[in-house]
């Protein structure tokens, strides 16, 4: 940034971005991430990513939550955006720290609005959509190690009441480790 240097603010711990004119602090902190997972007759609805980073690789529905939204509201807007479909709400199946990348996930347990008729389709950050078996997730081509933590919590749970939210897996307790 120009016109920043690297310093410990007043009250600080850490080095930030400061402006060397006017001491203006600009504060860098994780992005937070919002989806779900989307279930119909135990089938998992899957988005094939048309964007990058890991294009052609398959993920659940989920983008960044924007400002004036509520976690709830950017989950289904984000399923709305990249599956074409409407969705119910259950409560929060995981919180998923990724460090290496500043991000925190919070993935949502899902149904489609209307059961009998679970439509979805590829939005413009999609290829595809599909809904999946468990036995026939292609776990090869899963785009993000986060999408691999939720699908597991999910079929720990399943339809069952949902408890504490999942978390990392004890071997990536901070998400540093790339899939």
């Amino acid at each position: 940034m120009s016109g920043f240097i690297r310093a410990i603010p007043e009250g600080d711990n850490r080095e930030r971005d400061v402006c060397a004119d006017c001491g203006h602090i600009a504060y860098a902190n994780p992005k937070v991430v919002v989806g779900a997972v989307v279930v119909s007759g135990g089938d998992v609805l899957l988005c094939r990513r048309a964007i990058e980073p890991r294009r052609g690789y398959w993920t659940l529905p989920a983008g960044y939550m924007e400002l004036g939204e509520t976690l709830e509201e950017g989950a289904a807007r984000e399923v709305r955006e990249e599956a074409e479909a409407e969705i119910a709400i259950e409560g929060i199946l995981g919180v998923f720290s990724i460090a290496r990348i500043g991000q925190v996930h919070v993935i949502f347990r899902a149904g489609f609005a209307d059961p009998d008729r679970p439509h979805h389709g590829a939005g413009v950050e999609s290829l595809e959509t599909r809904l999946f078996a468990w036995d026939s997730i292609p776990w090869d081509e899963i785009a993000f190690p986060s999408v691999r933590w939720a699908l597991d919590a999910w079929r720990a749970g399943h339809a069952g009441p949902l408890g504490v939210p999942a978390g990392n897996p004890p071997n990536d307790l901070r998400g540093v480790h790339r899939i």
